[in-house]
């Protein structure tokens, strides 16, 4: 096979067992210790595929059983094996090619209009809601969580993670009005609105998130205080006290930054405070993989700051705090893909066999990009005004320990769970 003379110079570090077609098995790799791994390809097709375009057929392969992981390895390990490597100096040519496409027209394939923002997130949102509940936490908090030590529950994370924003925020006064751009299934509003006595618009593009939205307001008895719209960002047009987006500027689009910005700054009243939470790259601009583009997140794309920061400037706003969260994502994923495991037969009464493939395929990739590809978290502060924020950050630091809601749940008291020791397991 083709594939053979491919693969010793894609897999430099741990091993990569290959069962092909006819039944032979060769190894690759070995000469430098890392992961190893052991898939079965069950046709000759997927050899072929795996040659002319891998970013693609790796995960349709396994979406469609034509790639088998074997030998007791799971589909985390083996893209655990083929991320390291390429992180690390391994080449495919097809796939260097196709990157080299994907750079030169990075631009003109990122038409996120306000029609085609609708569509790129009813593709990944408006799915069943009962999917989310049986892997998120009960807050259905759909972004990067808070592990202060590492021990954290997936539950106290996210409520940490809620808390550091409101700290970052500066809620020091009852009655403030909130714009949250991207507010998800609206738990973010409602804790600002409960806790902190704001006063909360929810943008969202999502009909199934409105909807969830809304009621769950109504239940917690702040629809007084919260409200929730489906609305473009780009349509708001009044000034509010803070802005928040949490887990929405990957969707904004390398051609909109700098209106995405202007944005803010004119939602801001002079002495307003925003706070942005996106996924970044830590090792400069890039492009985003086709296989996530075309099944998971159509329009999306994770910047490198150096792409947002000019942006900023461009709109006139201060950056007033930066913060890398760098393995908090890769943590909060490890607890979505256990409780995604622990609930895959209901997962597939709810779709079948080949969706839950493609969303285990896209978890562990999304989690090894974290532990190996240089990804990360950022949360940047903004103000349009110098003097808008005390001159320490000394402020974030009381108000977050000072913090103690009520909804929050109880802290964890049993032994270190899966979460550090996968930390541990993958790095070590």
């Amino acid at each position: 096979m083709l594939l053979d003379s491919i693969l010793p110079r894609l897999i430099r570090r741990g091993t990569l067992r290959l069962r092909r077609p006819d039944g032979s098995v060769v190894t690759f790799g070995g000469a430098r210790p890392g992961p190893a791994a052991a898939m079965a390809l069950t046709n000759k097709g997927i050899a072929r595929r795996l040659v002319m375009n891998p970013n693609l057929a790796f995960g349709e392969g396994y979406m469609d059983g034509s790639i088998e992981p074997i030998e007791g390895s799971t589909i985390y390990d083996l893209l655990d094996v083929m991320i390291l490597n390429l992180a690390e100096g391994g080449s495919h040519p097809a796939m260097r090619a196709g990157q080299a496409v994907r750079w030169a027209l990075r631009r003109v394939l990122d038409p996120n209009s306000s029609a085609r923002s609708r569509r790129n997130v009813a593709h990944h949102y408006d799915l069943n809601g009962r999917l989310y509940a049986l892997f998120l936490d009960a807050d259905r908090q759909y972004s990067c969580a808070y592990f202060p030590t590492g021990r954290e529950s997936l539950e106290e994370a996210q409520a940490l993670k809620k808390r550091h924003i409101a700290s970052k925020l500066r809620l020091d006064r009852p009655d403030l009005e909130v714009l949250d751009i991207g507010s998800g299934w609206g738990g973010l509003a409602i804790t600002l609105a409960r806790e902190h006595g704001a006063r909360v618009t929810g943008l969202t593009l999502s009909e199934e998130q409105l909807a969830e939205s809304r009621a769950r307001a109504e239940s917690a008895g702040v629809s007084d205080r919260v409200r929730f719209e489906l609305m473009d960002y780009r349509d708001w047009r009044r000034p509010v006290d803070r802005v928040v987006s949490v887990g929405m500027f990957e969707h904004v689009g390398i051609n909109h930054y700098t209106a995405f910005f202007r944005t803010v700054k004119a939602a801001l009243k002079e002495d307003g405070v925003a706070l942005v939470h996106a996924i970044g790259q830590s090792e400069g601009p890039a492009t985003t993989n086709p296989w996530l583009t075309k099944y998971i997140f159509p329009g999306g794309y994770s910047p490198a700051l150096s792409e947002v920061v000019p942006a900023v400037e461009g709109a006139g706003l201060w950056i007033t705090d930066i913060e890398i969260l760098r393995l908090h994502y890769a943590m909060t994923i490890a607890q979505w893909r256990g409780r995604f495991a622990e609930n895959r037969n209901a997962i597939k009464a709810l779709y079948d066999e080949r969706f839950c493939r493609m969303f285990e395929f896209y978890l562990a990739a999304s989690e090894l990009a974290f532990r190996r590809w240089g990804h990360m978290n950022w949360q940047m502060q903004l103000t349009r005004d110098v003097n808008a924020l005390p001159l320490t950050r000394d402020y974030m630091l009381e108000a977050e320990r000072a913090a103690a809601y009520p909804h929050d749940p109880p802290p964890s008291t049993g032994p270190r769970g899966a979460v550090e020791g996968d930390v541990e397991r993958a790095e070590g």
